[in-house]
């Protein structure tokens, strides 16, 4: 389907390079009532085609959309972008409706004289004040999701995070039982210190390294952000999350996960992703995939940008907490 859409745009592209350069041989030359009629019909011809082909992709497409929000705050995201979504079909559908009927109704015909229309200041009015109107609630929600990301000041019992970025990797960092992160600069890079914590402050002690990001269900977690190079962007699709991660400064933000790996797999929109996945993987003869959360870089940080990954699990509390405590503190494992 594609390669059948890509054909059409070439196909249509040099038609519309045929008539712009025939509009230079005009001079001169007045449309007969044929030529309106001609134009007229092929007009409402591709005014059908053109909402045959977005329903079309609607349906056939969906397929590639994410599935429903991983984490509580999420849901405004999902809701928003519906609520977005909605209004734009519903204008461009009912716009795009009158420009292809007037094109062609008003098409040129002899004896009809165009009816001068000077202007409407209730007309005017409208047009101006329902977008007004309507881009304000869009925004204002817009900004009251934000800070459900944002604002951590009343977080009960959060798990503190740190994520670090750098070419072309990410680590992670957990608070231990003081809730405290210990400080980190570039300059304590050393050995196995590969994320330069500073190990004279002693909150710093209990913190705990890991390479691969595991979250509890159901508690919201703060996620502090660092950079060792070069602007990156921590992008958690799933969880509709995503923060610059700057040299120099401490970034953040925060959301609750709601579905374990486990269930998210069980998900039907996640198992026909993945089906479709699979599908095109099977005709490449590449191995089969299975669905796992992922934390990506969203900027193009360099060479292996596209590479840049690292693997989250989230996990029932009580799973979680026994994996964590399982894991060696920096003190332990610079020691």
């Amino acid at each position: 389907m594609t390669a059948l859409i890509y054909t059409f745009i070439a196909i249509v592209s040099a038609i519309a390079l045929w008539q712009i350069t025939n509009i230079f041989n005009l001079k001169g030359v007045i449309a007969t009532e044929k030529d309106n009629n001609t134009q007229g019909y092929l007009f409402a011809v591709f005014g059908i085609f053109f909402y045959v082909l977005m329903i079309y992709c609607l349906v056939a497409y969906n397929v590639v959309l994410l599935p429903e929000s991983a984490s509580v705050e999420g849901e405004h995201y999902d809701n928003l972008y519906v609520i977005t979504m909605l209004l734009i079909l519903f204008v461009q559908a009912i716009t795009q409706f009158f420009l292809f009927y007037f094109a062609f109704k008003y098409r040129g015909k002899k004896g009809t004289k165009a009816l001068f229309y000077a202007d409407s200041h209730k007309l005017e009015m409208l047009w101006t004040a329902v977008p007004a109107i309507v881009l304000s609630v869009l925004i204002i929600y817009g900004l009251w999701a934000w800070n459900n990301f944002m604002d951590v000041s009343d977080a009960e019992d959060p798990l503190i995070v740190e994520v670090y970025a750098k070419q072309f990797q990410w680590e992670a960092r957990y608070a231990g039982v003081d809730q405290t992160l210990g400080r980190g600069n570039v300059r304590n890079i050393k050995g196995l210190n590969t994320m330069g914590v500073d190990m004279t402050d002693k909150n710093a002690q209990d913190d705990i390294p890991t390479r691969e990001l595991h979250l509890p269900k159901g508690r919201q977690v703060i996620f502090k952000f660092r950079s060792q190079d070069v602007l990156h962007s921590a992008y958690m699709p799933h969880f509709r999350a995503q923060m610059n991660c700057v040299p120099g400064m401490i970034t953040q933000f925060s959301f609750t996960p709601k579905f374990t790996t486990e269930e998210m797999r069980a998900n039907e929109a996640t198992i026909a992703k993945v089906a479709g996945i699979n599908k095109i993987r099977k005709e490449k003869g590449e191995d089969v995939y299975e669905f796992d959360y992922l934390l990506l870089c969203n900027k193009i940080c360099g060479s292996s940008h596209y590479n840049m990954q690292m693997k989250i699990i989230v996990h029932e509390e009580a799973d979680f907490n026994t994996w964590l405590k399982a894991q060696k503190t920096i003190a332990q494992v610079l020691n």
